[in-house]
């Protein structure tokens, strides 16, 4: 069952969903900033360290002497790092949370009765099998529905021919009713 393939336009589709798994992600990069930073002054500890400042030879402790390229470099590493982050989880996200909200819309569709309805995802969307699982069962639901749609219809013939008491030709119809009601098909 092939449906035409659609192009999604909006990136934040789930939006609480999307920003948190961003915010997440950024939360982790700037963990790993702060314990580098945190383990480079743990391992520096014993350590002196000479520069020159204005002209005059400085001796300090390695921690404190590189503490401001540290928290330069940190800070320039994290601002880079968070944005091509915020990027690469927009798109995980949009593969993940686009499909989820199709999957909400479609699923809405069928429990309301209408079994021709095709859940379509991009090729390359997460859960593609999910979506042709639960097609190839919508499928099977609409044959198995139209099959007993067509029996009943072939027992209404039947009844023309041969008149049966009121109440089970009266119960073919609103059996049919239902049927015809509650699906489309």
């Amino acid at each position: 069952m092939e449906t035409a393939p659609y192009q999604r336009k909006k990136y934040l589709i789930k939006k609480d969903f999307q920003i948190q798994f961003i915010i997440k992600f950024c939360l982790i990069v700037l963990a790993g900033v702060i314990l580098s930073t945190a383990l480079l002054f743990f391992f520096s500890q014993g350590t002196l360290t000479s520069s020159f400042d204005h002209s005059r030879l400085v001796i300090r402790k390695t921690g404190i002497a590189i503490l401001p390229a540290v928290i330069y470099t940190n800070l320039i590493t994290l601002g880079v790092v968070s944005v091509i982050m915020i990027f690469v989880t927009l798109y995980i996200s949009h593969k993940i949370a686009g499909p989820m909200f199709r999957f909400e819309k479609e699923i809405q569709i069928i429990a309301q009765g209408d079994l021709s309805s095709v859940i379509a995802l991009r090729k390359k969307d997460q859960v593609k099998e999910m979506a042709d699982s639960l097609n190839q069962m919508t499928g099977s639901l609409n044959h198995k529905i139209s099959d007993i749609r067509l029996e009943i219809i072939n027992l209404e013939s039947i009844i023309q021919e041969h008149p049966v008491p009121n109440p089970v030709s009266a119960g073919i119809r609103a059996l049919k009713q239902k049927i015809e009601t509650n699906f489309k098909l």
